[in-house]
Parts: structure tokens; C-alpha cells; sequence
């Protein structure tokens, strides 16, 4: 395992604040450096990744965590916009979601999620997904850069 020196860039595209407090929290115990951006609907997550308006000088994901219930644009029509576009398609996506039925799945690996994740409703269960999050994406995957 490398020992990056540079943090890791997370996006966290979610609307839910007390999903976004316990994501920084999981992730402020992580061993591995990292900057986590939030944004909280659809339309901003696109922004944010195209660099447009407010978000002109954001910087390039190493991975995203996506939500699928977002407002203004679904994390599904997101999900599918960033891997249908060759500058973002390799930025690995995750859906971290509330949503446990099968077409969700179904349909977020068929747009190529690289991982679907049902949030647990148990506060220690949800740092431990977090904790398991950031093993994996953020020390034992390599990320292209």
C-alpha cells in the first residue's frame, strides 16, 4: 500500500445533512489524507465536475460518492452523465444510497457505478461503511489520476 502524500479529492454529492455530518465524521478518522468537497443536489454535482459557474476552480475527483435521491437531477441522470463523458468516465462513482430496491442496483451497474452501497439507518454501522469506504477506495485502489 503507497502512502500518498497528496490527499485524496472526494466528492460527496448528498442532500441529506446528517448523512453529510457522518460521512465527514467517518472520514475525518480515515488514516489517509483526504479533502472532502459536498454538494447537495444534481445539478451542482454537475457543475461542480464541469467546472461551471461557482465551481470554476474545483478540483478533479479522485472518487464521488454519489446519493441517488437528489434534488433538481437524480444521481441516476448524474451517474449517467459522468460516465458517458470521456474527461470523467474514470473517476470511480459510488452510490451510497437509502434505496435497497434491485432495479436501483440494477441500473446503477448497468450505467457502470463502480460500487452500490445501501446507507445502514444505525449510526455505528453507517461509520463503518464509511471506515470501509476509505480502506478500500482510498488505500488498497490505486485511482488513475
Amino acid at each position: 500500500m503507497e502512502n500518498n502524500s497528496s490527499p485524496i479529492e472526494i466528492l460527496l454529492i448528498e442532500d441529506n445533512p446528517g448523512d453529510v455530518k457522518l460521512t465527514q465524521l467517518g472520514l475525518k478518522e480515515a488514516k489517509v489524507a483526504n479533502n472532502l468537497n459536498v454538494v447537495n443536489n444534481g445539478i451542482d454535482a454537475l457543475n461542480y465536475l464541469y467546472k461551471r459557474g461557482e465551481f470554476a476552480f474545483s478540483s478533479r475527483p479522485d472518487l464521488i460518492l454519489l446519493d441517488l435521491n437528489l434534488p433538481l437531477k437524480d444521481g441516476r441522470a448524474v451517474l449517467e452523465e459522468i460516465k458517458e463523458n470521456e474527461n470523467l468516465k474514470t473517476i470511480p462513482v459510488v452510490i451510497l444510497t437509502s434505496s435497497k430496491a434491485e432495479e436501483d442496483i440494477l441500473r446503477s451497474y448497468k450505467l457502470h457505478a463502480n460500487c452500490y452501497i445501501t446507507k445502514p439507518i444505525d449510526l455505528n454501522q453507517f461509520l463503518s461503511v464509511i471506515a470501509a469506504i476509505d480502506e478500500f477506495w482510498l488505500t488498497i485502489v490505486k485511482l488513475p489520476k
